[in-house]
């Protein structure tokens, strides 16, 4: 079996009219120079993305080959890995807010990504949304509003990702229920007959065979973040929108690598498609409600992508504690978990108060 051979992880492009690095510009097909202003369009291979086959990369993971190598900073607080280019300048791990030190960043290898979906928001845009929602919190602490007002507190973070296609099939065995009613009659309390519908269930054998194609069953390959991005916001839209991956998309943007591998990736994946093959049974046998004896899934024809999906994320700390506000980098849905001031909270109870007593005492004058 040959080998993969790494491939480099730099890509720093200088601006043609003032030699400062470019960034990539949100929502175009173009970086963009910061200083002058100058713009220029990021090529796309002609070709679409790849879809590699599954069970080949699961031996060559096994082996440890990969594909690209990285440079990667583990933040010593909560695990991230994470990459940047030469572009983002402030090294500060974009869940918690903690410092990263350049000089422990480590070279690793990854299997890269096969796609990307490239920001289409603005940095500014997003910083418009997290105000707007910090305006709209009641009792929302000011350490919480200097937040929304601090320019570098929003970072823009690629989040990785696994897809799985497959094709998949079931035979099975099972029973088909159908609800009918009877009229019951029956005494109640006072002893008077009356009388009520009873739904019963009439069952008859179903057996059949159902297949199908599964595209981009999509698995979060972030360890260590998965249960802190909040589910409102992962409303990517994949169809037509990904992009070739190109290290260009990157540019002025932290990309994380992921900590949940190919293999156990693909065992998420894996019971997500039998769930969605008995969707299928229980579909196909019909009436209102349905029993699955037995079924017989196979999946086949298994391949996958790694692709890297955009994210928003302001980190900040009240008493000790981290909150994350996220903006979707493609839809600008936001959602953030908020804490609470104690002290506006007892001041506005205290002034409710203090009102319904001096209601209480004009209205005894």
């Amino acid at each position: 079996m040959s080998e993969i051979k790494p491939e480099s992880s730099k890509n720093i492009k200088p601006c043609a009219n003032c030699g400062a690095e470019l960034r990539f510009k949100p929502g175009t097909n173009q970086l963009a120079c910061d200083y002058c202003g100058y713009e220029e369009f990021i090529e796309e291979s002609k070709s679409s993305f790849e879809e590699l086959e599954l069970q080949h990369y699961l031996n060559l993971v096994g082996n440890h080959v990969f594909t690209e190598k990285i440079e990667i900073h583990e933040c010593k607080n909560c695990g991230a890995n994470q990459h940047t280019e030469e572009t983002v300048k402030s090294l500060h791990c974009v869940y918690c807010g903690e410092p990263l030190v350049k000089e422990e960043a480590e070279e690793e290898s990854w299997i890269a990504p096969s796609a990307i979906l490239p920001f289409q928001l603005e940095l500014r845009d997003a910083r418009v949304l997290f105000k707007k929602w910090v305006n709209s919190l009641w009792f929302a602490p000011n350490k919480l509003k200097k937040a929304a007002l601090d320019a570098d507190g929003l970072h823009g973070l690629y989040i990785p990702h696994w897809t799985f296609d497959s094709n998949v099939e079931a035979t099975y065995t099972g029973e088909r229920g159908q609800y009918y009613y009877e009229t019951q009659r029956y005494k109640d309390t006072n002893g008077k007959t009356q009388t009520r519908r009873i739904q019963k269930t009439k069952w008859t054998k179903a057996h059949g065979h159902v297949d199908g194609f599964i595209d981009d069953i999509l698995i979060n390959a972030s360890k260590k973040q998965k249960q802190k991005i909040l589910l409102e916001v992962t409303n990517w839209n994949l169809k037509d929108q990904l992009k070739p991956y190109s290290k260009k998309y990157l540019s002025g943007f932290v990309t994380e690598k992921y900590t949940i591998s190919l293999k156990d990736g693909h065992k998420q994946a894996y019971e997500e498609a039998k769930e969605i093959a008995y969707s299928w049974i229980r579909k196909d046998i019909g009436g209102d409600t349905q029993i699955i004896d037995a079924a017989d899934i196979k999946i086949s024809d298994e391949t996958f992508k790694h692709v890297l999906l955009p994210m928003y994320i302001c980190t900040y700390n009240y008493k000790g504690k981290k909150y994350n506000f996220f903006v979707n980098g493609q839809t600008g849905t936001s959602k953030g978990k908020r804490p609470y001031s104690f002290w506006k909270i007892f001041f506005t109870i205290l002034l409710g108060l203090l009102i319904i007593a001096i209601i209480a005492m004009f209205g005894l004058i």
